[in-house]
């Protein structure tokens, strides 16, 4: 699935947060309905934020449904996922792969 980008006309905070959402970890495990699911909550956050006379009971409901998409670190931790940054490699696999064909063909020093 091809993420689409940020609506232009939602507030900058949704805006920010759906952003940042392309490129956090949990995403790598998300199918094209929490997308779709993330977009439509982002449209809501957006609507609340530009919304004159805001309701406490709505941003819970928000807030309530982002959980669930495990945006929060402190979400990730009530299910004991914990996010690491990748380990740097000292060598790609690539350089790696044709180290080990030379020495299959006795080529390796």
């Amino acid at each position: 699935m091809k993420i689409p980008n940020a609506d232009r006309d939602w507030h900058p905070i949704s805006r920010r947060l759906w952003d940042s959402l392309k490129s956090s970890g949990q995403v790598d495990f998300y199918q094209n309905s929490d997308w779709a699911f993330a977009y439509s909550l982002c449209e809501d956050l957006s609507y609340y934020k530009k919304a004159g006379k805001r309701s406490g009971q709505m941003l819970q409901t928000i807030y309530s449904a982002f959980e669930r998409l495990l945006i929060a670190e402190g979400d990730r931790r009530r299910v004991r996922i914990e996010l690491h940054e990748p380990e740097p490699e000292e060598q790609s696999a690539a350089v790696l792969a044709i180290a080990d064909y030379k020495k299959d063909l006795g080529l390796a020093e």
